[in-house]
């Protein structure tokens, strides 16, 4: 989507999809996986934007999509880094008051340690990593020989300023002997609102361990949702997706705690 507003933020400058919504109701910010971008949502976002009628916007990190390239490699904390400077500038820049996030797989994550440290008015995780497990290695190694001799690198082409950076930038922290360690689960009891989690049974990245951390560490409630597709429930089975993020949305909005949703 190269057609997109840019706006910067620390790093460089973001693509972004800003879709109006009302403005009495918590608005929306969609994190995408380790190699999306906006596109690469394939709409999901606009649905969820109109089976609600909250205000949703999805953007493309550096290095994704038609946004700017980075400047340097990525360190072992880049999720970190995302959570703690780069989502606070996007939201104060736009007027993103306490949003709700939806994360999937890396950008789960980031919002995962995004709730952990600031207040947000709620949680939707899909394929969440909350530490470094063989199984997501392996599809991690294998999306690596995808890249090399297979056809992931010309698909990723069409949607990314420059492919090889977004791959490398993703692929090479992931299997680095320092990215060993990563692990967010100490960092869970800081999740206060309600969460929703969801999980697709054969995710080749990922174990049902990873929601059933934050359900057993995050502080407020969570809410399990188990599908029977891969890593990518939203494209998977997006009908069940989109109907239990709008279910989760309207409890939301209903609950006193949650102000104006």
């Amino acid at each position: 989507m190269p057609d997109l507003p840019l706006l910067a933020v620390p790093g460089g400058r973001v693509e972004y999809d800003d879709v109006p919504g009302d403005p009495a109701l918590a608005p929306l910010l969609f994190l995408h996986e380790g190699l999306g971008s906006v596109g690469l949502w394939r709409g999901f976002h606009r649905r969820v934007a109109a089976a609600t009628g909250r205000r949703t916007v999805a953007y493309s990190r550096v290095g994704h999509g038609f946004s700017d390239l980075p400047t340097g490699k990525r360190t072992p904390r880049f999720m970190h880094e995302e959570a703690a400077e780069v989502v606070p500038a996007l939201c104060a820049a736009l007027g993103l008051d306490r949003p709700v996030l939806v994360g999937h797989s890396d950008g789960a994550s980031i919002a995962l340690l995004v709730a952990a440290a600031q207040e947000v008015r709620g949680l939707v995780v899909l394929a969440p990593h909350v530490f470094v497990e063989e199984l997501g290695l392996r599809g991690i190694a294998d999306a690596r020989t995808a890249f090399v001799d297979g056809g992931l690198r010309s698909r990723m082409a069409r949607h990314h300023r420059d492919p090889d950076i977004t791959f490398w930038s993703w692929n090479d922290v992931w299997l680095s002997d320092s990215f060993r360690d990563w692990d967010i689960r100490a960092e869970l009891p800081g999740i206060r609102c309600p969460v929703l989690a969801v999980q697709g049974t054969e995710d080749q990245y990922g174990s049902m361990a990873h929601v059933e951390a934050v359900r057993d560490g995050a502080s407020g409630p969570v809410k399990l949702l188990v599908l029977g597709c891969g890593h990518s429930p939203h494209l998977e089975e997006p009908d069940a997706t989109a109907d239990a993020v709008a279910a989760f949305l309207r409890r939301l909005q209903s609950s006193p705690s949650s102000g104006s949703g």
